[in-house]
C-alpha cells in the first residue's frame, strides 16, 4: 500500500484531535520532555547539563521516562497491550534521538504510535502520530528483539502534532562556553561546601544577565539540597550582587511587573532573571524605566558606572509563588 492509497484513519484522527485539545500550543508536551532530560542529567547531584555527559544506559532509559512523564502530565489511561489508551484507542509511545527512527516491537504493528523526538542542544522537539502498518516497516527480520523501523514511505504518513517546536530552555547550553567554565570554576564541581555553591550561583546570575534562569540551572550550579536559598537575599545572590548593581527578579507578581516595565523577559514559575540597573539620566533617552526607592532606574548600558542596586519590593508568597 502506497502513501497515496492510504485509507482514512478515523482512530488516528480521534487521537490527534484529543491530543491537540489537551495541548493546543505544545507547552505541556515540551515541559514533559524538558523534565525527562533534567531527570536524566540530575544536575543537582552531578553538575551535568549536556546530553553527551550521560552514560549509555541513561540515554537508553530516556524513552521510558518520556513515556512516564507524558502519562503523568496528561493522565492517559493504561492500554491493554500498549502504553496508553486514548479515546479508547491503543497507542504506543516511542522516543528517539533521530526523527522518525522509532523502534517498533511486534505487538505494536498495526497500531498507532505516538512518536517523539527531542534535542536539547538544538532546543527543539517534535511529536507525531503514525499507524505502524506492517508494509510500512523495514525488513520483517528486524533486530534481535524483532523490532522494526518505519520505511521512508512510512515516515511520509506521520501526522505531525508539532514539528521543531521550541523546547523549554537549558540556559547553561545557551551561554558562551567561557561563561559556563567561569561559573563552574568557582569551587570544584560536586563540592558540597556552601561557600562554593553560593559563589557558583552568584557567578551564574552575574553572567546570565537578561536570560531566564530556571530552578534546574540553579540546582545544577549550586549542587546542594536547598539550592534556591542561594538565590534569595540574606546571604544569597540577591544580596551578594547588590553592590554590583545587579537585581534578580523572581516569579513574584511584583517582580514580574518590574521586569515587564523594563522590557526584559518576564519570569515564569520557578524562573528568575538578573539585570544590572543604573539611575536614569538624560542620556538614557526613551529607555523604559522603573521606580524604586524614590528613584528612576533603567537597565544599565555597558558604559554606565556601577552603583549599588535598589532594594526590590517586599514579596508575599501565594500558593503559586514558592521560591
Amino acid at each position: 500500500m502506497s502513501v497515496g492509497e492510504m485509507a482514512p484513519d478515523s482512530a488516528l484522527e480521534a487521537v490527534f484531535t484529543r491530543l491537540m485539545a489537551l495541548d493546543e500550543d505544545g507547552a505541556r508536551t515540551g515541559k514533559a520532555i524538558r523534565r525527562t532530560f533534567d531527570m536524566l542529567l540530575d544536575g543537582q547531584h552531578t553538575g551535568r547539563f549536556r546530553w553527551e555527559q550521560l552514560h549509555k544506559t541513561e540515554k537508553t532509559h530516556c524513552g521510558t521516562l518520556v513515556e512516564i512523564n507524558l502519562q503523568r502530565e496528561f493522565e492517559f489511561s493504561d492500554g491493554e497491550v500498549l502504553d496508553y489508551s486514548i479515546e479508547g484507542v491503543e497507542v504506543d509511545c516511542k522516543y528517539s534521538q533521530d526523527i522518525g527512527e522509532w523502534m517498533i516491537p511486534p505487538e505494536a504493528e498495526g497500531h498507532l504510535l505516538l512518536g517523539l523526538w527531542g534535542n536539547d542542544q538544538l532546543g527543539r522537539w517534535s511529536a507525531g502520530l503514525v499507524r505502524a502498518h506492517p508494509d510500512m516497516l523495514t525488513s520483517k527480520k528486524g533486530n534481535r528483539d524483532r523490532k522494526r523501523r518505519l520505511t521512508k514511505e512510512g515516515k511520509g504518513t506521520i501526522r505531525w502534532l508539532f514539528q521543531n517546536a521550541p523546547l523549554p530552555e537549558n540556559v547553561l547550553l545557551r551561554m558562551p562556553k567561557e561563561d559556563v567554565a567561569a561559573i563552574f570554576s568557582c569551587g570544584p564541581t560536586g563540592h558540597k561546601c556552601e561557600r562554593h555553591g553560593s559563589k557558583r550561583v552568584d557567578e551564574l546570575f552575574r553572567r546570565a544577565q537578561g536570560r531566564l534562569v530556571g530552578r534546574t540551572a540553579v540546582a545544577t550550579v549550586a549542587q546542594q539540597e536547598d539550592y534556591m536559598k542561594r538565590v534569595r537575599g540574606n546571604g544569597g545572590a540577591r544580596s551578594n550582587l547588590k553592590p554590583e548593581g545587579i537585581v534578580i527578579f523572581g516569579q513574584y507578581d511584583s517582580h514580574r511587573a518590574l521586569a515587564r516595565q523594563l522590557g526584559v523577559p518576564v519570569p515564569g514559575s520557578g524562573e528568575s532573571i538578573s539585570v544590572r540597573l543604573a539611575q536614569r539620566h538624560a542620556l538614557h533617552g526613551n529607555l523604559p524605566y522603573i521606580h524604586l526607592e524614590g528613584k528612576e532606574w533603567v537597565v544599565a548600558r555597558p558604559d554606565d558606572p556601577v552603583e549599588p542596586a535598589p532594594m526590590l519590593p517586599d514579596t508575599k508568597k501565594s500558593s503559586t509563588e514558592d521560591e
